[in-house]
């Protein structure tokens, strides 16, 4: 576009003001399409782009977009099968509000640089998926003013989130490994290293996503007497589930049951199992949480979250002027399938 062309330009050559200019491409509506397209055609000829959307922003006030915040690579967003649903369902509220997503990764390791891309950002508010407590880039939306909602329970009464009771849910997966005689369990937790990297064991304390060590005193709650240990084989991928499980199951002290703190993970403990002509229910027991699509396929036993209506349900607290509820707590339900059986005999 050549710099002499502007919104005046358009308007002088059509024989209108800048306003009706800015109104064929912002409020459409506001004009018959006869008058529109002529002012389009007119640009278009002159070569003007419309409207600078950085200025637009300035003098409005508002950005259009929700930030997505999350400590992993982009393309687990696109990826992994628990991100996938519950975007689809922020996604399907922000459509109703003409609201764009603005996906935002989030660094454990360079702090600053996150601190730095969420003080720049163009948002107008935010959603905190999956974010450690006390990272500074939490500090930075905090101190910009912008409304915010976590997928993770908050204390604060003021606070926004959309969440389920991590550690009951887990208690009742605890509960039902219980009955079936498992005093003897492996939890796969997901960590920052590559997907499939070798596989380590941690203690509680190094498990720093607040999730998964909610759900860990869940199944401890319920454990009694026996024995949890826990194994990481990367940050949240099949392969990460079966880098872990498979260091459990060529130890000389297997487990009588897995419990991988996500689907995907459980999903890699039954790859393992299976190269190893094991059985998930008669051998040793995998048992998942999220209830994804690929669950039910493998026959996965798992707690059920309403993934795609937690996005939902933020969208609304962010974007509907009718939201009166700030603090929503889901619903959960153990679902028992195949890889669940009793503990093995010794």
């Amino acid at each position: 576009m050549a710099p002499s062309v502007t919104i005046k330009t358009v308007a002088q050559a059509v024989g209108v003001s800048p306003s009706t200019v800015s109104n064929a491409y912002n409020k459409p509506g506001q004009l018959s399409t006869a008058l529109r397209e002529r002012i389009l055609a007119t640009a278009t000829e002159l070569g003007y782009a419309g409207p600078d959307a950085a200025a637009r922003t300035l003098r409005s006030g508002k950005a259009g977009s929700i930030g997505v915040l999350f400590t992993d690579k982009l393309s687990y967003a696109f990826s992994d099968p628990y991100a996938v649903g519950f975007l689809a369902g922020l996604a399907e509220i922000a459509e109703q509000f003409s609201t764009s997503l603005l996906l935002m990764p989030i660094s454990d390791a360079d702090t600053e640089g996150s601190t730095t891309a969420v003080r720049q950002a163009a948002i107008d508010a935010a959603t905190i998926f999956c974010v450690a407590e006390g990272h500074p880039a939490l500090d930075t939306i905090k101190a910009r003013g912008i409304p915010f909602v976590s997928t993770d329970r908050q204390d604060d009464p003021d606070s926004q989130w959309v969440a389920i009771d991590e550690f009951a849910a887990a208690a009742a997966m605890g509960r039902h490994l219980a009955r079936l005689g498992h005093r003897d369990l492996i939890v796969l937790v997901d960590n920052n290293e590559p997907a499939g990297s070798t596989a380590v064991e941690l203690d509680l304390a190094e498990v720093t996503c607040t999730d998964c060590g909610l759900r860990i005193k869940g199944l401890l709650s319920e454990l009694g007497e026996g024995r949890m240990r826990i194994m990481s084989g990367g940050h949240n991928a099949v392969a990460s589930g079966r880098a872990a499980a498979e260091l459990a199951l060529d130890s000389q002290d297997r487990p009588t049951a897995i419990v991988g703190l996500s689907d995907v993970l459980a999903l890699g403990a039954l790859e393992a199992m299976q190269t190893r002509g094991l059985t998930a229910g008669r051998d040793l027991t995998v048992v998942g949480f999220d209830d994804i699509p690929a669950a039910a396929t493998a026959g996965l036993t798992t707690i059920r979250q309403p993934i795609r209506d937690k996005g939902r349900a933020i969208g609304r607290l962010l974007l509907d002027p009718d939201a009166t509820e700030r603090q929503i707590l889901l619903p959960t339900e153990l679902v028992v399938r195949s890889t669940s059986g009793p503990a093995p005999r010794n």
